[in-house]
């Protein structure tokens, strides 16, 4: 039962981002065309964050990462489910897609449960905070 209502709050949340960015674009009526406000211009600046990349339904519902969660998580996001870099300190980035090159971003979906370093703007909107992948590298594990 809390697993359902652990589920339904996601969703509900996924839902009113959708809604967000869908409210950002406006329509002109005389041409028919759609002018996209969100920006890549207005971007924030580009850092390097390391962290392990995570499904953010599993994560947040029931806390899953690591290798035990590898298999499940890359099916999560192989069906769509977002990514989110969670970080050492416990801070969880959505990751993005990037519009000039989805190549990082696509193989992030293959590092599920994996530490790696992602790189591109950094933005926060309504307490969420993302990151515009624009390159993205596996950590090599260390040494022990």
């Amino acid at each position: 039962m809390r697993r359902i209502h652990s589920q339904i709050v996601l969703t509900i949340a996924l839902g009113a981002l959708v809604v967000a960015a869908a409210a950002s674009a406006t329509t002109t009526t005389k041409t028919t065309t759609v002018k996209n406000t969100m920006s890549h211009e207005m971007a924030g600046p580009a850092k390097t964050l390391t962290g392990e990349v995570v499904d953010m339904s599993c994560y947040l519902a029931h806390e899953a990462r690591g290798a035990k969660h590898v298999a499940c998580g890359t099916k999560c996001v192989a069906n769509g489910t977002p990514m989110g870099l969670l970080t050492s300190d416990g801070s969880v980035y959505v990751i993005t897609l990037n519009h000039d090159n989805a190549d990082p971003y696509n193989q992030l979906k293959k590092m599920v449960g994996q530490t790696v370093s992602v790189t591109g703007p950094v933005n926060e909107r309504g307490g969420v905070k993302g990151i515009d992948v624009t390159a993205a590298k596996l950590v090599a594990a260390a040494k022990g």
